[in-house]
């Protein structure tokens, strides 16, 4: 069995090699500049890990490992744009480096490529990835859709924002972890038990995500703490806060959200407090283990040894423990 180490390293060697020959090269230099980016690569490090669980040979699924995560760098791309993000991973983002339209345009190539790379795996299973894939593309085109909605509502409820994670960040680990089982001919039952734990796990991911926004440590992150903060982004902390406020808090949490200007460090020293007096990080990380302990229920379903599966509770234990 190999560490997700060892697999991290595997796969950016990998991607380091790519190579995109066909011309214009004012189409491929920004796919080239995305993927040379870095990233925790948690996607692919999670589909081989999972396809390892049944066959050593990880090589043969580096083909869909790569599509996974040239995709998601796509979802990335666009994101950024979307979002009129400066920096990605402290370099700056695409349209930054080139222009909007290059952004669009490459991260539609991005998306091309990303089927091509998932089009790499043997016959007999080519329709049943390829459905679960374009599904779960389409399920994060809908997750994003949600988020962009919340951004206009003040009403957003826990099942919402929950049912959003699912949509836009969890279905991609529970699709990878999936599709390497398949791979490695895993069994049906096996197969959905992985992609329950991927989704389970996603979703504590991102509560995760949630918390260090707020509770991180800015050198650590490597992002500062209070984005979602100063743009009223309907997180689990913020929706959980409006629940549970007294009149008093409940005042001051709308003063803030509604603030047409302010002092960014102030509102972000004023919200905290407010969410350390109803204990929303408490609440946050009751969620976060609930969600944890589903995943491992489901990963202890899954029917083989327990030691191939010990990498993989090793891997969620450092998502969870994580700093950035």
């Amino acid at each position: 069995m190999f560490t997700a180490s060892e697999i991290l390293k595997k796969i950016n060697s990998h991607i380091a090699d790519l190579k995109f020959t066909r011309t214009p090269q004012g189409l491929y230099a920004p796919v080239s500049y995305v993927l040379s980016m870095g990233g925790k690569r948690i996607r692919p490090v999670l589909m081989l890990m999972s396809y390892n669980l049944y066959k050593e040979d990880i090589v043969r699924a580096y083909g869909p490992a790569i599509g996974i995560e040239v995709y998601h760098n796509y979802t990335l791309l666009h994101d950024d744009l979307m979002d009129c993000a400066d920096r990605r991973r402290g370099k700056k983002t695409v349209h930054k480096v080139w222009n909007d339209n290059t952004a669009i345009l490459s991260g539609d190539a991005m998306l091309v490529l990303a089927y091509q790379y998932m089009a790499q795996c043997p016959a007999g299973y080519l329709k049943e990835v390829m459905d679960l894939f374009s599904l779960t593309a389409l399920e994060i085109c809908e997750g994003q859709q949600m988020d962009m909605e919340f951004e206009l509502r003040k009403d957003v409820k826990e099942g919402e924002y929950l049912e959003m994670i699912r949509l836009k960040t969890s279905v991609l680990l529970a699709a990878s972890l999936k599709i390497g089982a398949l791979l490695g001919g895993a069994s049906a039952e096996d197969a959905e038990h992985l992609y329950n734990f991927g989704m389970n796990l996603g979703i504590a991911f991102q509560l995760k995500d949630d918390l260090l926004d707020v509770y991180g440590d800015a050198a650590i992150f490597g992002k500062n703490i209070g984005g979602d903060i100063l743009c009223n982004k309907k997180t689990y902390m913020l929706i959980k806060a409006f629940e549970h406020a007294d009149d008093r808090q409940l005042q001051q949490l709308k003063v803030w959200v509604d603030a047409g200007s302010f002092e960014p460090a102030e509102k972000i020293a004023a919200v905290t407090d407010l969410y350390n007096q109803i204990g929303i990080k408490e609440i946050c990380e009751k969620k976060m283990a609930e969600y944890s302990e589903r995943a491992m229920e489901n990963l202890v379903a899954v029917k083989v040894a327990d030691e191939k599966k010990k990498e993989l509770e090793i891997l969620m234990g450092n998502l969870m423990n994580r700093e950035v």
